[in-house]
């Protein structure tokens, strides 16, 4: 059995991570920390966890109860992750960080976009973009992986192709990104209260999202990235627009995404647009493009589980690349309906 300790289980990622951990066949979660939740029952916190989990109690962090461990998910804030990464890597098996804090190769992207300082050029070089469909050769045996934001993983699963077949341009690529509110965490928020959300659809971070050099870097191109917040617990679709770099057609995009996710087990490529509905609770990503010939644009789209496959299934799937195993180990690729 793989033990796996989960630093930040009491939040949303790390309840869903322990979800996914429950129906995994190596997996064994020996280590559970919440800070502000230290002391609490997992399955008090989420009954959900009941069944699997009904002894679980959240404890405070130390080194040395996860030393020795062969898999860690950090889900913490950034910062937080960046402090204690050091602490982990070649300490354990392998750490997969489910924050910002080594996502970007730039170290000087940090300061504008996050708003601190990267003072370890060493790990951050180290690290692994943990998007298996993109970067799967360099993860196994990986000792830091670095997990993709939600809204990256839609964009770049679906662009990312489209850009290597040379079949758009690289620059004004246009990306309208709608989430569930869960993305916002578990923590108390005006913007994420219930009379906040209900019956409301908000953009946010206008112009200056954190995640736009993150998809530029995975993607290959200018964005201009557009997130927005609706009234849903989970699910995540991202609208992109580009020009094409030549003669296209909806046929050959099409093409393209099914030539690029050959035997993907998590991807599925449709004519039928992708829906948030059709992702829940699952590891897969759903993919659909269009060429509209009166305007001359490029229109390709991908629905995800925000919280699945943009954040702990994700993880579990760089993890499971990384250590050896069967990539579809505790996931599910059927998305849950009605």
């Amino acid at each position: 059995m793989v033990r796996v300790g989960i630093i930040g289980a009491s939040g949303y990622t790390g309840a869903e991570l322990l979800r996914l951990c429950a129906q995994h066949p190596a997996f064994d979660v020996v280590y559970a920390t919440g800070d502000t939740q230290a002391g609490t029952r997992a399955a008090a916190l989420y009954p959900s966890l009941a069944a699997r989990y009904p002894t679980l109690v959240f404890e405070e962090f130390q080194v040395a109860r996860a030393e020795g461990l062969d898999l860690v998910f950090l889900g913490l804030p950034h910062e937080a992750s960046m402090a204690l990464a050091p602490q982990l890597v070649g300490k354990v098996g392998c750490v997969v960080d489910l924050s910002a804090a080594y996502r970007l190769k730039d170290a000087s992207l940090y300061p504008q976009w996050y708003g601190f300082n990267h003072d370890q050029p060493e790990l951050l070089a180290q690290a692994v973009f943990g998007l298996p469909e993109l970067h799967r050769a360099e993860l196994p045996g990986a000792e830091l992986i670095a997990t993709p934001g939600c809204h990256v993983t839609a964009a770049s699963l679906v662009l990312a192709p489209l850009v290597r077949a040379g079949l758009i341009e690289t620059t004004g690529v246009v990306i309208n990104s709608i989430t569930g509110v869960s993305g916002a965490g578990r923590g108390l928020k005006h913007t994420s209260l219930f009379c906040t959300v209900d019956e409301d659809v908000t953009a946010y971070g206008l112009l200056d999202h954190r995640h736009t050099p993150e998809i530029e870097q995975e993607v290959g191109a200018q964005v201009l990235f557009t997130p927005h917040l609706a009234p849903m617990s989970r699910g995540l679709l991202a609208t992109c627009y580009a020009r094409p770099s030549g003669p296209s057609s909806t046929s050959a995009l099409l093409a393209a995404l099914r030539e690029a996710y050959t035997g993907e087990p998590f991807i599925v490529v449709d004519e039928l647009p992708p829906s948030t509905k059709a992702t829940l609770g699952s590891n897969t990503a759903h993919l659909s493009a269009r060429f509209d010939e009166r305007t001359g644009t490029v229109m390709a789209l991908c629905a995800i589980d925000n919280i699945a496959k943009g954040a702990s299934g994700g993880a579990v799937q760089a993890a499971n690349v990384a250590l050896g195993l069967a990539e579809t180990d505790g996931l599910s690729l059927v998305g849950v309906y009605p």
